[in-house]
């Protein structure tokens, strides 16, 4: 996963957002928030890194809650860990999953938005 800080997210999701008023398809972007002390984040991290494996590199991006104030409000983040998708296509809304049961359930995520 690629590490970034608020200010790399928000210029990503500009020129996404940028390509989308073109018309342009773009992929989209997936950011897994996480704090450095959550135990349950450990955990969905061990599971992303298989799930990473069987995606195309550089899908996952990652990025510490802390250090987000005003995405975390923009999206209405309301807990970690979670990951946040914004698709690449106009008439798709920003979705978050909280629930990360299993390696399945994360990649079934993914590839839905990937569509």
């Amino acid at each position: 996963m690629i590490s970034v800080t608020e200010r790399e997210l928000i210029e990503r999701l500009a020129w996404q957002e940028r390509l989308v008023q073109r018309d342009k398809k773009t992929s989209p972007v997936i950011v897994f928030l996480y704090t450095p002390l959550c135990g349950t984040c450990g955990a969905a991290r061990k599971m992303l890194d298989v799930t990473e494996q069987l995606l195309p590199e550089g899908t996952l991006l990652e990025a510490d809650v802390n250090f987000l104030p005003v995405l975390v409000q923009q999206y209405q983040i309301r807990s970690v860990p979670a990951l946040l998708a914004i698709s690449g296509t106009p008439d798709k809304p920003p979705q978050v999953l909280y629930r990360m049961g299993s390696v399945q359930d994360i990649l079934n995520f993914v590839r839905g938005v990937m569509l």
